[in-house]
C-alpha cells in the first residue's frame, strides 16, 4: 500500500503490511466486533497459541516460552523492569543501542542506585572480532546484564551474538537480546543463541500489521518476569498454564489483531518468492549491498563494516549537519525532509553517535529496486558536490 510517487528506503522503521495480511487482520477485527465476548472470553487463548506457535516455529524456539507484547520496547522494559539490581552493579549497553531502550536500563539503573556502562562500539568497523573483543573488554565483576542487539538499529551491523552470548554466560553476565530488526532480516535461532531473554518486532521484517513483537524467556527466568501492566493474572489460580503466559496474554482489553495475523504474514511472504524466506533474504541483502556500494561511490568513501556484516540494513556517515539538533525522539534532520520534498525519497537521517554527526541509513525489501538507490545516489551528488 506505499505510495508509488515515493521511493520508499524506510522499511527499518516501520515497515510495510501487504494488503493480504491487512484484510486477514480486519477480518479478526470484524470478527471481534461481531461477539466480543466470544472472541476475548472463548476464543482468544487458543487463538493466541495457534499463532505462538507459528512464530516459534520461525525463530526456533519453543512456543510456550513466547510472550506476545506490541513491540520489542514493552519487552525490554518487561525484563529490566523486572530485575533488582544492588548498588554499584554494571548494565551494560552499547552506543549503538537504540535510545527507547536504553532509557529503561537508565531508568532502572536510577531506581536501584546501579550504574549503565555504554561501550564504544567503533563504525566503521573491521568485523566482528573487533566488535566482540571490545565488548567484553569491559566486563568487569560487577557486571550483571548485557543489552545486546542482534541488529543494531542505527547502524545496521549484524551483532557477533554467536560469540557474545556465550562469553557473557561464563562471566556470570545475563543477555538481554534487542532483536527488533532480526526476524525477517535475518535467519533467528533463539535456542541456538542460549540467551536468557529475547525480545523483537514481527512488523519490521516479517511484515506484520504495527504492534506485533514478542519477549522470549528462558523457563528458569520466567518466574522473575512480570508484564509492565500488572492485570488479572496476578493473582490467577490456574495450575493448566504457566503464569507467564497469563499474565502476558491478558494486559487487559487490547486489540489482539496485529500478533494473531503474524501467521498469515509468514505465510505471505514466503510466497513472494520461489525459495520462500531464504530467498527473500538473500534476495534484500544482495540489493542493500548493492545499494551501498552506490552511495559509497556518490559520496566517495569506503564500506564502513564488511559486507558480512549486513542483512538488509546499511548506513553511512554523511557530512555534518550544520543545523540545530532536532527535538524528535524519531530523527528530523531537515535534510530528510529535503530529500522527500525535491526527490521524493523517503530515508532517515540519524544522529549518531550524536549531533551533529550524522548517518543515512538504507533498507531493502522485495519492493526496492537498484533504481531507488541509483535516485538516491544522484540526490547526495547535488547535495554534497564537494564528495563528488
Amino acid at each position: 500500500m506505499l505510495d508509488p510517487d515515493v521511493v520508499f528506503l524506510n522499511h527499518g522503521s516501520f515497515g510495510s503490511c501487504p494488503r493480504e495480511v491487512l484484510q486477514y487482520q480486519q477480518s479478526l477485527r470484524d470478527r471481534l466486533e461481531r461477539q466480543p465476548v466470544t472472541f476475548y472470553v472463548r476464543d482468544l487463548e487458543q487463538m493466541l497459541d495457534d499463532a505462538r506457535t507459528e512464530l516459534a516455529a520461525f525463530v526456533n524456539c519453543e512456543a510456550k516460552d513466547l510472550a506476545w507484547l506490541p513491540n520489542i520496547t514493552t519487552g525490554v522494559n518487561a525484563v529490566v523492569q523486572s530485575l533488582k539490581f544492588s548498588p554499584g552493579d554494571e548494565l551494560l549497553v552499547t552506543n549503538h543501542e537504540y535510545n527507547a531502550c536504553r532509557n529503561v536500563l537508565e531508568f532502572v539503573a536510577q531506581r536501584d542506585k546501579a550504574k549503565v556502562l555504554a561501550v564504544n562500539v567503533p563504525f566503521p568497523t573491521t568485523g566482528l572480532s573487533e566488535i566482540h573483543d571490545v565488548i567484553m573488554s569491559r566486563v568487569t565483576d560487577q557486571t550483571r546484564i548485557a543489552l545486546l542487539d542482534h541488529v543494531t538499529s542505527q547502524t545496521g551491523l549484524i551483532m557477533p551474538l554467536e560469540t557474545l552470548i556465550p562469553a557473557m554466560r561464563e562471566r556470570g553476565v545475563q543477555t538481554l537480546v534487542d532483536g527488533a530488526h532480526a526476524p525477517g532480516m535475518i535467519d533467528v535461532d533463539i535456542t541456538g543463541l542460549g540467551a536468557d531473554y529475547y525480545s523483537a518486532n514481527c512488523h519490521k521484517w516479517i511484515c506484520a500489521p504495527k504492534g506485533a513483537g514478542f519477549l522470549h524467556v528462558k523457563p528458569e527466568h520466567q518466574e522473575n518476569v512480570r508484564p509492565p501492566v500488572i492485570s488479572h493474572g496476578a493473582n490467577s489460580r490456574r495450575t493448566d498454564r504457566s503464569r507467564y503466559l497469563v499474565e502476558f496474554d491478558w494486559p487487559g482489553t487490547w486489540d489482539p489483531t496485529a500478533v494473531l495475523s503474524v501467521p498469515v504474514a509468514l505465510k505471505t511472504l514466503e510466497s513472494y518468492l520461489p525459495g520462500g524466506w531464504p530467498a527473500i533474504r538473500k534476495h534484500n541483502n544482495q540489493t542493500v549491498i548493492a545499494g551501498r556500494r552506490l552511495l559509497c561511490t556518490a559520496l566517495e568513501i569506503d564500506a564502513p563494516c564488511p559486507d558480512e556484516m549486513l542483512g538488509s540494513l546499511a548506513s553511512l556517515p554523511l557530512p555534518d549537519s550544520d543545523g540545530p539538533a532536532s527535538t524528535s525522539a524519531l530523527y528530523g534532520d531537515p535534510l530528510q525532509a529535503e530529500l522527500l520534498q525535491r526527490w521524493n525519497i523517503e530515508v532517515p537521517l540519524i544522529p549518531w553517535p550524536a549531533h551533529p554527526k550524522r548517518l543515512i541509513r538504507i533498507s531493502a525489501q522485495l519492493y526496492n529496486g537498484i533504481t531507488h538507490y541509483e535516485r538516491l545516489a544522484g540526490a547526495l551528488r547535488e547535495l554534497f558536490p564537494q564528495a563528488a
